[in-house]
């Protein structure tokens, strides 16, 4: 018997119903959307308009508010470097960010840093949660934007973003949420107007990997003054050029329609499994970084200290597929950043394990995993 798949926040299994749509475009009408003199552009392109209105339709977001990417990654790099001109051009050039954030955040904010752009970087409670607090003091007038994730990938932890929309009410700094982990996950926080900017990742909600959106909302008629960071072709209202990957486009735009109308079933069956976990897991005293009711129900990131992740994960490994991490980090053995960023040290950091599952799961045979575990303490 194979290990139970409990890795879902690095990627997540193709929802069959999503697979159907994805073969479809694939295999039977393939066409180009760019194609305008016959009818497999036409269908192409009426798919395409379809997934931006199914997407859209999670954050209340119009059809022509939203840029397909190949992934999150890209839309943090489109979101932030992409206002770099306007930055400069207006005088703007202070930034806020959080050193909570995925690398794909961190990295283009360190790159502006370097081109003379000034960063304010936001604290964590041991909590993993941003001291909202401190983003009211560090707004200044010539603040260009805010970047702050809707849900940490490691822990699970849901930021604040309801706070942060008041603090910002009356300030013109565009805001941007990294949602690859929340988006059609967690619903409400996303559908507040003051947010500018969202990213998502197809791969993150049982889409295919390589497509992903940036949300880019308009304010009354302006929209946010982002620059393309390559050229060729204009597509994408000139953001983000190349033939659209039809096929992944409507397969995006599927997942994303099923995960609202699926929802509460969804959750319910991830609180489940994670309810289950936590009381298996009790008697051992784990460490648990975030608070369960403050995190997504389908994210569990804990230690058992005086283990190591990595030999914990090598002795569940025939159990659980787990990690310890971001996936994208993962290779480098370094100590979570997210996890001192919340005031662990080192050696606690490499303790953190993390486990993240779906609807899709089976169900996981805690009792074994925690006996494993008690055996290595």
């Amino acid at each position: 018997m194979s290990a139970v798949y409990l890795d879902c926040n690095a990627t997540t299994p193709l929802d069959p119903e999503v697979q159907k749509v994805l073969f479809h475009y694939l295999v039977e009408e393939f066409g180009n959307e760019g194609s305008r003199t016959h009818e497999y552009g036409s269908k192409a392109k009426q798919a395409v308009q379809k997934a931006r209105d199914q997407v859209g339709a999670v954050v209340g977001a119009k059809r022509d508010e939203v840029i397909f990417t190949s992934g999150a990654t890209e839309s943090n790099n489109l979101a932030i470097l992409g206002l770099a001109v306007h930055g400069q051009e207006t005088g703007k050039r202070h930034l806020i960010g959080t050193r909570l954030e995925h690398k794909a955040v961190l990295e283009p904010m360190e790159a502006l840093e370097k081109q003379g752009f000034e960063v304010t970087w936001l604290s964590s409670d041991e909590q993993g949660r941003v001291r909202v607090k401190e983003l009211e003091s560090a707004l200044r007038p010539d603040t260009l934007l805010v970047s702050v994730m809707a849900a940490n990938n490691e822990t699970g932890v849901r930021q604040p973003l309801g706070e942060i929309c008041q603090i910002m009410s009356g300030h013109e700094a565009y805001l941007h949420t990294d949602a690859a982990q929340a988006f059609a996950k967690e619903l409400e926080c996303l559908r507040e107007p003051r947010i500018d900017l969202i990213s998502i990742s197809g791969h993150k909600l049982y889409a295919p990997k390589g497509i992903g959106a940036l949300i880019t909302r308009r304010r009354g008629y302006e929209r946010p003054p982002l620059k393309a960071l390559f050229y060729g072709g204009g597509q994408e209202r000139g953001l983000r050029p190349g033939t659209l990957p039809v096929a992944h486009i409507a397969a995006l735009g599927s997942a994303a329609e099923t995960a609202v109308k699926n929802h509460d079933a969804r959750r319910k069956r991830c609180r489940e499994l994670k309810d289950a976990a936590l009381a298996a897991f009790a008697p051992l005293s784990p460490r648990i970084h975030g608070q369960p009711k403050e995190t997504m129900d389908h994210v569990l990131n804990l230690a058992f200290p005086g283990i190591d992740s990595e030999a914990l994960i090598v002795t569940l490994k025939d159990l659980v597929a787990i990690s310890n991490g971001s996936a994208c980090t993962s290779s480098s053995y370094t100590p979570s950043h997210v996890i001192k960023a919340m005031g662990y040290s080192d050696d606690e950091a490499n303790e953190a394990v993390r486990l993240s599952w779906c609807h899709l799961t089976p169900d996981v045979d805690w009792s074994a995993v925690a006996e494993r575990i008690r055996m290595m303490l």
